[in-house]
């Protein structure tokens, strides 16, 4: 049944329908194996039930934050701070595309904003410093990831929803590994430009001139406060987090001046989009859940790695390994949902924290953002450059490998993941 299924939506997805209808055929397909009865009574409960979760109301709430952030010119005064910070080192404008990823993912949560948004200015100020276009379209790609792992996290509130994990501490679990994340980027940043003789730019800033900048910068610096500081302490949910959230940032951009009508408008359409995309998506995928989980699929799974399961770091490995395959060829919110539901009981019987499986999974499927053949961030990153795809799917591999490096380093030190919570917790 699962390869048959397995092969009814590759063949869907390779004929250009929408994904999300794919799955449903997919889904359907599943039920005529399992039960024809169910059809018409459990497919539009399920689909309907996939997304009738409060918890998930805060997506569209995170993603609205994140388009006003850039609609009132915060985005600019984040990035402005981030070239006083680094940029006057060897390799600085690829140090600031690193370090204005870190901020802007404490807002948006998004891998895919964070390279739309970062991209078209980073990429050619970058290439002027002389960067090749394909080294800085491929880091502006690769820095992306920190997005989704940094809180707020999209991937992570989709997993707590599924598996009932505290989001306050995934949140807490996200904030090493996404600064690792950064780190290693910038390591490889300053390889690259160590190794193209890149020259200096600019000069090491005054006191004053780094002040006025973080001040300029401070109301979009004190948004991932709220947002993790009240879910962490029980101030708000993390829907009501995101709403709080994109209430200060229209309320700054307004204050500040950079914030009209019209751009709130247009972010609240954008919004629309990718949300109802997304939710249509979460929809088809947990029918088909659902179906594995009625079919027993899972515990077949887990009978499977029954041998490995004194073995957390194998387990964890295998996991990735799955996860990463899964992840090059769906779309990165099918395979959490449908993979989250099967791997948790094996974690479960493993004895690993669901914090850090949450984490593990978060970074697998971020991971894929950038993988070919089917990456989002890479198609709009080269979108962005003016590159060809494939020149920047050559391009994109060593980032690929410094990215599951970090993964391989929280899989074998849980420690760096579960830290933080432990600590505030």
């Amino acid at each position: 049944m699962i390869l048959t299924m397995l092969a009814i939506f590759l063949a869907h997805v390779l004929l250009g329908l929408p994904l999300f209808i794919a799955l449903l055929v997919t889904a359907l397909s599943g039920f005529l194996f399992v039960d024809p009865s169910m059809i018409l009574r459990m497919m539009p409960q399920q689909f309907f039930g996939g997304i009738d979760v409060f918890s998930l109301m805060a997506i569209p709430l995170f993603i609205l934050a994140g388009n006003l952030m850039n609609a009132s010119g915060l985005t600019e005064r984040l990035m402005g701070l981030a070239r006083l910070m680094v940029g006057h080192l060897r390799g600085g404008m690829g140090h600031v595309n690193v370090v204005s990823s870190v901020f802007f993912a404490g807002v948006n949560g998004s891998a895919v904003a964070d390279t739309s948004a970062l991209g078209s200015l980073l990429v050619p100020a970058m290439e002027k410093e002389g960067y090749s276009r394909a080294f800085a379209a491929g880091l502006t790609a690769g820095s992306s990831l920190i997005g989704p792992i940094i809180p707020p996290s999209i991937f992570m509130i989709l997993y707590a929803s599924l598996t009932n994990t505290s989001v306050g501490d995934l949140f807490l679990a996200g904030i090493v590994p996404g600064l690792l994340l950064g780190v290693a980027f910038m390591a490889m940043n300053a390889w690259y430009a160590w190794r193209h003789r890149l020259p200096k730019s600019g000069r090491l800033p005054r006191p004053r001139e780094l002040g006025v900048a973080f001040v300029a910068a401070l109301p979009a610096l004190v948004a991932p406060f709220i947002i993790v500081a009240g879910i962490v302490l029980g101030l708000v949910t993390p829907t009501e987090s995101g709403a709080l959230t994109a209430l200060y940032v229209a309320l700054c951009g307004a204050v500040l001046g950079g914030l009209r009508l019209r751009h709130c408008w247009q972010a609240i359409k954008d919004t629309a989009r990718l949300t109802s995309t997304i939710f249509l998506i979460m929809a088809a995928s947990a029918t088909i859940s659902w179906l594995l989980s009625y079919a027993q699929v899972p515990a077949q799974f887990v009978s499977l790695l029954t041998p490995y399961i004194d073995h957390a770091v194998i387990i964890l490995l295998l996991l990735s390994a799955i996860t990463f395959v899964t992840g090059m060829f769906m779309e990165e919110v099918s395979a959490l949902m449908l993979l989250t539901p099967i791997f948790a009981p094996v974690a479960m019987m493993a004895g690993i924290d669901p914090v850090h499986l949450g984490v593990i999974i978060t970074l697998n499927i971020t991971i894929a953002l950038i993988t070919p053949p089917l990456g989002a961030c890479v198609f709009v990153a080269a979108a962005v450059s003016r590159l060809e795809i494939v020149s920047l799917f050559r391009t994109i591999w060593p980032f690929v490998l410094m990215a599951l490096g970090v993964l391989l380093l929280l899989i074998l030190f849980p420690g760096l993941t579960l830290w933080l919570p432990h600590v505030v917790g």
